[in-house]
């Protein structure tokens, strides 16, 4: 058995192995592992389907259908012909047509419209299909003059003659990428990489609610190819008091996500966090164990788990992003644009995420099909502590760093006491415990050809959108 390429990109012909004798025959028309590992799509069939033509001459087609198939004949031979109609493909338009026999399968692309001429009578065509048959299903279809045909057509139906001709045609709208948490840093990042794509739909929590235990059904979701999960509970000294709330948004939703995935064929992109990891070591790798010091970072790691669960995902570990919305560098640029001098702490380390990096590696990664697996993606640069970062945006913003006062962990908390007590207020609860070191390796990510920025650019650039 072995797989070729045609002029339309991923219409594949498979040459299948037919073993015959006395008898008659037998082949695998379908053997998953051998046909994947010699080129073809996993495309997760669901359905499997005959067409029985009585007499040789029986035209059928061109019809485009919102899923993949596999094509092949269980008796007597067919013409099969092809025609690419997916919008935006490199090959819309081309045209590729083959006899097909018991010997031969066609894998047919989504949005590849097919058709087949029966050669011979008795003839059977079988397909495997990756969805549901629906009443609802979109079609789009092109007029079956463009082929030519060996035999005179002696049975086309009365709808099959009336499709329209290839310059009139709806083209087929790809599959959709559905983004979760769109109103957030990351996920308006991800709208301005992915502007102007009619394809990506961004659901904000009133739109798309990952918590909610009806995710499986909420949408037609072999209509989709990927999910890209930004959605999250980001309170970290909250998630001590209201665990249930962390647990329910970063971990019991991703694995929900990844069962979605998996049943559906989709790939799952879920945004993990530094958090997950104690900060014991200089820099963190994407095969480190978690080892979560708080209950936001046992969240987080429970859901970066729970979303390897599903063939294909990509689980992004991040750090300290910021982006358009509050974050640590806003905060510490709008103390500096009052006159504010604040108390920094000095004992946790990293490497800032400017959230357009991590939105363009996300993108990367679902457009060049690297390897699914576990990716490491910040700004790249020189890692540095919390005070550092602060000093940095102090001097962007045309202030002395000297304004910023570097303090411990410790320290800092001693402070924020005794200011309650001095305000006659009940004294705070002690922040959540952070990661000491967190640092990532970005080693992975850039052996794939991404690159990103250094984080120090990136602010200056942030800090220059923020004051316009």
């Amino acid at each position: 058995m072995h797989i070729e390429s045609t002029e339309i990109d991923g219409l594949l012909i498979v040459h299948l192995d037919v073993h015959g004798d006395n008898r008659g025959w037998f082949k695998e028309n379908w053997q998953r592992e051998r046909m994947v590992e010699a080129g073809l799509p996993d495309f997760g069939v669901v359905q499997h389907n005959f067409s029985f033509n009585a007499s040789a001459g029986v035209t059928r087609g061109l019809h485009a259908e919102p899923w993949d198939k596999l094509v092949s004949v269980a008796h007597g031979k067919v013409y099969g012909a092809w025609c690419d109609l997916r919008e935006g493909s490199a090959t819309y338009g081309q045209l590729v047509s083959t006899e097909i026999g018991p010997e031969t399968a066609v894998f047919v692309p989504r949005g590849v419209a097919n058709g087949f001429q029966a050669l011979e009578d008795d003839t059977v065509y079988s397909y495997l299909v990756s969805d549901h048959w629906s009443p609802d299903a979109q079609y789009t279809a092109v007029n079956l003059d463009m082929v030519d045909w060996p035999l005179e057509p002696t049975e086309i139906s009365d709808k099959d003659r009336l499709h329209p001709q290839l310059a009139d045609v709806l083209p087929m709208p790809p599959r959709k990428i559905l983004v979760t948490g769109a109103n957030g840093q990351l996920g308006r990042a991800l709208r301005a990489a992915y502007k102007n794509a009619a394809h990506v739909e961004f659901a904000t929590r009133a739109d798309f609610d990952i918590t909610a235990e009806d995710i499986a059904t909420a949408r037609p979701w072999r209509q989709y190819e990927s999910i890209i999960n930004c959605a999250a509970y980001n309170d970290v000294n909250g998630a001590e008091t209201d665990r249930a709330g962390a647990w329910a948004v970063n971990a019991t939703a991703p694995a929900r996500l990844a069962a979605v995935a998996a049943e559906n064929n989709l790939t799952l992109v879920h945004v993990s966090s530094d958090y997950i990891f104690d900060g014991t070591r200089d820099i963190h790798s994407e095969e480190e164990l978690a080892s979560p010091l708080s209950a936001y970072g046992a969240s987080k790691a429970g859901g970066d788990t729970a979303a390897q669960t599903a063939p294909r995902h990509y689980v992004i570990r991040t750090a300290w992003v910021f982006g358009e919305g509050n974050n640590f560098m806003s905060t510490m640029a709008s103390l500096a644009s009052r006159n504010i001098e604040p108390l920094v702490i000095n004992d946790q380390r990293g490497r800032p995420t400017y959230a357009e990096d991590l939105a363009k590696g996300i993108k990367h990664l679902l457009d060049t099909g690297a390897d699914y697996g576990v990716y490491n993606v910040t700004s790249g640069g020189d890692a540095v502590t919390r005070d550092e970062i602060a000093m940095a945006v102090f001097i962007g913003m045309g202030h002395d760093p000297a304004e910023v006062h570097s303090v411990s962990s410790e320290q800092y908390n001693t402070y924020r006491a005794q200011q309650a007590e001095e305000d006659g207020q009940p004294a705070p609860a002690v922040e959540a415990p952070r990661p000491a070191e967190s640092t990532l390796d970005l080693s992975k990510i850039e052996a794939t050809g991404f690159k990103t920025s250094n984080w120090r650019s990136s602010l200056a650039l942030y800090l220059a959108l923020l004051e316009s």
